[in-house]
């Protein structure tokens, strides 16, 4: 016994006993203390990410959409924007209204029905348009349109198009979307040429017009021209053009000299042949096509790099004699 006594009596050991079991106490004493933490935290809950599918989008009322295009959140009346736009551009009724309201005679009614079309049309299902009844409202529309002051369309510098009405511009660019994908074909039947590109006013007699408008679709590049181009490479969109006098007929085509020099009609008409036929075996008309491209290209850089001054106090209408032009090269 005489050794636990001695063991009793070190007060070393004693201490260390000590200091062990004073840290195990604070270590157990933590680890209650965090579970019973952890346990009591309320934990918020986690958003679950949800769809809205189609059955739930055919589900919701107008008045519900209707509520919706007023909420605070950008969101979620985009979402409503896009539900309304799809059951409309998938409504035959709505469509029909929209055609019939662009036919009217009133400016504000045609402008307001032409912005809804555009409005609810993406390129997925804007062959909903490539109808007959489509073409047609379209054409008439731009009838509707036509300015009884136009100005002679005779200078290669100055493009009408941006200073075009907006009824114009939406109609042709609905125009030129459908060509684009489905061909000219039921736009040369719906007489867009007769209606409206033949009323332009390219001049005062056949050979003006004919030289004015090959002159046109040489230097320009909007919207109308891209149409005649796609008219022009079918047989029927030729024959258009020639009943409207906007083309020579072919049998004078077919009498000029080979010595005579090209006049502008003539390299437009030149220049869309050998576009209908890039395979062409005759080495003269590879030449001749790429030595009218680059006239082509030349006209059409000038008209890009070409400043111009609008001298107008707002007063009256800009026309084209507010427009103070100069070449570039030009002294200041």
């Amino acid at each position: 016994m005489g050794w636990i006594n001695s063991f009793v009596r070190d007060r070393g050991v004693i201490a260390g006993g000590m200091c062990i079991t004073a840290a195990s106490v604070f270590f157990i004493a933590r680890q209650l203390l965090e579970t019973c933490r952890d346990d009591a935290e309320i934990k918020p809950v986690q958003p679950k990410t949800q769809y809205i599918t189609q059955e739930t989008e055919d589900s919701l009322k107008l008045s519900t959409l209707e509520t919706l295009l007023g909420h605070y959140n950008t969101t979620i009346r985009d979402t409503a924007v896009r539900i309304i736009c799809d059951r409309a551009v998938n409504d035959p009724a709505a469509i029909e209204l929209l055609l019939y309201g662009i036919t009217r005679p009133d400016y504000d009614e045609r402008l307001k029905n032409l912005r809804a079309l555009a409005l609810i049309t993406e390129p997925q299902t804007l062959l909903g348009l490539h109808t007959w009844k489509a073409y047609a409202a379209l054409v008439r529309s731009l009838e509707l349109s036509l300015d009884p002051n136009q100005e002679k369309l005779d200078d290669e510098h100055y493009d009408d198009y941006p200073l075009r009405d907006m009824t114009e511009k939406l109609c042709l660019m609905f125009l030129l979307q459908l060509v684009n994908r489905a061909g000219a074909e039921k736009l040369v039947k719906a007489k867009f040429v007769e209606k409206w590109l033949a009323k332009q006013n390219w001049g005062d007699n056949e050979e003006e017009r004919r030289e004015n408008f090959a002159k046109y679709m040489l230097v320009r590049n909007n919207r109308i021209s891209d149409l005649v181009v796609s008219i022009r490479v079918i047989a029927s969109g030729q024959e258009a053009l020639r009943k409207a006098g906007l083309l020579a007929p072919s049998s004078d085509n077919e009498e000029d000299e080979d010595d005579e020099p090209l006049t502008t009609a003539d390299r437009f008409n030149v220049l869309v042949t050998l576009a209908m036929d890039p395979n062409l075996e005759d080495d003269g008309n590879r030449v001749l096509a790429r030595n009218l491209q680059t006239d082509f290209d030349e006209h059409r850089r000038r008209q890009l790099h070409r400043e111009a001054m609008v001298l107008n106090d707002g007063t009256r209408p800009v026309n084209r004699d507010d427009i103070i032009q100069r070449e570039p090269g030009s002294p200041s």
